[in-house]
């Protein structure tokens, strides 16, 4: 049996859960505490015991202890091997590589000015002005990143000649950016209709089904548009 330490409100422990679910594999998950105001302090002793980077996703798989969630799917893939979540040649796999980078790197670069919309506000009037601020900044930037990727889905279902981590990535982060209030995608079609078709399968449908449901009982409620 594959152990997930996962949490509630965490991105890249999702990008795992969805994976594994598209590869019809069973998986215990243990759920990790999180809160707004103490996020997952104090530690789980597990997760401190198993990965010196001290955060979740970790994976155990029969005693093989995998962290880090691009090490976990390049894993999982190695290991399970069907359905692939990888294109077949060096180069196709490079681009997939480079594009869940993106998606965690860069594109979730932006997302992060967003992040405090969840969090009960401060009292600091002056904090809370700059807070804004930088996340009506953040929000240009995100943007002008949808429209190159609205632009590269054109004519495709998926960001590769098939469902790969590249589209795993780049669909948590957006939805990241969606529920703290971000960009509509409503002026990116093909983006649009990418989302939305992913949004309908079970393993993506369930991660966004308990994200929502995690926010509903530990974020602060964000505006949407």
């Amino acid at each position: 049996m594959i152990t997930l330490y996962s949490g509630p409100l965490s991105l890249f422990s999702r990008k795992v859960e969805i994976a594994l679910r598209e590869k019809a594999l069973p998986f215990e998950r243990i759920m990790v505490p999180f809160s707004q105001t103490a996020g997952y302090e104090p530690r789980h002793p597990e997760v401190l015991a198993l990965n010196p980077k001290r955060q979740v996703p970790i994976l155990n798989d029969e005693g093989l202890v995998v962290y880090d969630s691009t090490i976990i799917l390049e894993y999982l893939d190695e290991a399970y091997p069907q359905p692939s979540l990888y294109p077949k040649t060096p180069a196709e796999r490079a681009r997939c590589r480079l594009d869940e980078l993106f998606a965690d790197e860069i594109l979730f670069m932006a997302v992060r000015p967003l992040m405090h919309r969840s969090e009960p506000p401060t009292a600091d009037r002056n904090k809370r002005v700059a807070q804004e601020t930088d996340a009506l900044i953040a929000e240009a930037v995100l943007a002008r990143y949808y429209c190159g990727l609205n632009e590269r889905l054109a004519g495709r279902d998926f960001f590769g000649e098939a469902l790969s981590v590249a589209d795993i990535g780049l669909f948590m982060t957006l939805l990241w950016a969606l529920r703290l209030g971000g960009p509509s995608l409503a002026d990116y079609s093909e983006l649009a209709g990418w989302f939305g078709r992913l949004s309908g399968r079970p393993a993506f449908a369930a991660a966004a089904e308990e994200v929502a449901e995690a926010d509903r009982r530990l974020s602060y409620p964000v505006k949407r548009r």
